[in-house]
């Protein structure tokens, strides 16, 4: 009997560990870069403040989290400027520089698709919640199908297939995209925010749950009045 040879469109070891720690990079980059720029500027407002704000009550030492809550104020300002501009041509020249910088732009334009997926409340790209088998068969995660797989993939694969995106709990605005068979999913009639719900809470809150809980005091309560 013959050995079977390697797949060579299978990596290897080297070649997983590569794949792993480029995944762990996308996973963590856009969040360590946020937190690195918020600590940042939260350093630079409380040594500027505290240049100024020095008070003989407090033996003239810095006002303790004063840097704090005048970078959530600065955050706040921002954020009122932004969306009263959105509309204005100059915010639009700033959002066209940023997607044209080389490796900025990939991350600034897949965050801020992201975003506005999960705040436009009039159109949203999902359009279903499903459960899809992951890591293995016997294990589901919640996912949402974003459309159909291009022709291509469809016709590389043999038969019909989703795109679904399967985002990380509690924080949704990171995951992973699967091209996945619709044989293999299970459609649930959930609207979006349910299955939103679920994620952030961890599990915690479930749809359907204060209905169930009404149903089962009702259930007892009946149950008692027979029994007196």
């Amino acid at each position: 009997m013959t050995p079977t040879a390697p797949d060579p469109r299978r990596p290897g070891a080297m070649g997983r560990l590569r794949n792993y720690l480029l995944t762990g990079v996308l996973v963590l980059a856009p969040s360590a870069i946020t937190i690195w720029i918020l600590f940042r500027l939260l350093n630079w407002v409380d040594n500027l403040l505290g240049q100024y704000f020095r008070f003989a009550a407090l033996d003239y030492n810095r006002i303790p989290g004063l840097g704090l809550v005048a970078t959530l104020l600065l955050l706040l300002v921002v954020g009122w400027i932004a969306s009263w501009i959105a509309t204005r041509p100059l915010l639009r020249m700033w959002d066209t520089l940023l997607t044209r910088i080389p490796g900025v732009g990939i991350v600034y334009g897949s965050t801020k698709s992201l975003g506005e997926a999960f705040l436009d409340k009039k159109s949203t790209p999902f359009k279903q919640v499903v459960l899809l088998p992951w890591p293995h068969p016997g294990m589901w995660r919640i996912g949402f199908v974003t459309g159909r797989a291009p022709a291509d993939v469809r016709a590389a694969l043999g038969e019909d297939v989703e795109v679904v995106f399967v985002p990380h709990s509690p924080n949704p605005a990171s995951g992973f995209v699967h091209y996945a068979p619709r044989r293999s999913l299970v459609y649930l009639d959930w609207p979006v925010e349910d299955g939103l719900r679920v994620i952030v809470s961890g599990g915690v809150a479930q749809p359907g749950d204060s209905s169930d809980e009404a149903a089962d005091a009702a259930a007892q309560g009946a149950e008692g009045g027979r029994a007196s």
